[in-house]
């Protein structure tokens, strides 16, 4: 009887999480006009419903145990939930995040299903070889610059080019990586980016400014998010944090069933059994 209750749990559990994350009431305007709205950094009184909604995914897939910070994955769904209201994206239940503010040595990178609270993906990422060493400090969005970008992009097609089959991605956020496609700022893998090569170099290798993965599992990786889910580069820059009209435009998510508690995510956490690959 106890085994049947878990699993009731858990079922009420996800579908209460997948109901609030698809029902909202947008409060905003076009996102190019949104300059000066509350930071999403800003206290959860801003934004009570989608930081409750955020919070309970980022619990639930114990986030933080892969080195991800609750604030970073809130500014990431946000902009996602933001993106997915204005018809941008075409895959919704996938988001990208690239945590730029850890050191390259950790997978960095985490491809999540919003949905089903899951983390699909979590492995190490490269930057650009001007953007910095073991860590990235500096970002461009200029061509031949050979440093990453900052921002939100949407995944497209792809291509096989000199990195192998690459991922188009297109960026959403003026001066700062609306230029990444042309300047072929795209998902690829490398021979590059693994454990083996940190513990030879003592870090991972750099690229010309794309988010190059490990040779390998980049084909499962693009194959899981191409064609249209939110791709999120993220760092710690006041500029960008303090001018990006994604990260400060103003909406909350409206559930229509209560929001799980922390103590009700906590309890139902070892019941889910979340699938998660991480990659050497």
């Amino acid at each position: 009887m106890s085994g049947i209750l878990k699993i009731a749990g858990k079922a009420l559990l996800i579908s209460l999480l997948f109901v609030a994350s698809q029902s909202f009431a947008y409060k905003g305007h076009d996102y190019s006009d949104d300059k000066h709205a509350p930071s999403m950094f800003s206290n959860s009184s801003n934004s009570p419903v989608i930081r409750k909604i955020s919070d309970s995914i980022y619990t639930l897939i114990s986030l933080g145990d892969y080195g991800l910070e609750k604030d970073i994955f809130f500014n990431a769904y946000k902009g996602f939930q933001y993106l997915k209201s204005k018809g941008k994206l075409r895959k919704t239940n996938l988001l990208t995040i690239c945590d730029y503010s850890q050191s390259s040595n950790n997978k960095r990178l985490y491809v999540i299903d919003v949905v089903n609270s899951r983390l699909l993906y979590n492995t190490y990422v490269s930057h650009g070889k001007n953007s910095g060493d073991e860590y990235a400090t500096s970002f461009s969005n200029y061509e031949n610059s050979n440093k990453s970008s900052l921002g939100f992009m949407v995944t497209e097609g792809t291509y096989n080019g000199k990195g192998g089959l690459s991922l188009i991605l297109n960026g959403l956020e003026r001066g700062f990586n609306d230029l990444a496609a042309s300047r072929s700022i795209v998902l690829h893998g490398s021979h590059f980016v693994n454990e083996q090569i940190i513990n030879q170099r003592g870090m991972i290798g750099k690229s010309l400014g794309c988010p190059a993965v490990p040779l390998g599992i980049h084909k499962k990786i693009i194959d899981a998010i191409k064609g249209g889910s939110c791709f999120f580069a993220y760092y710690p820059d006041d500029y960008y944090s303090f001018t990006s009209s994604i990260l400060n435009t103003s909406f909350d998510l409206t559930p229509q069933i209560p929001i799980p508690s922390s103590v009700d995510i906590q309890q139902s956490n070892d019941l889910i059994g979340i699938q998660t690959i991480t990659v050497k």
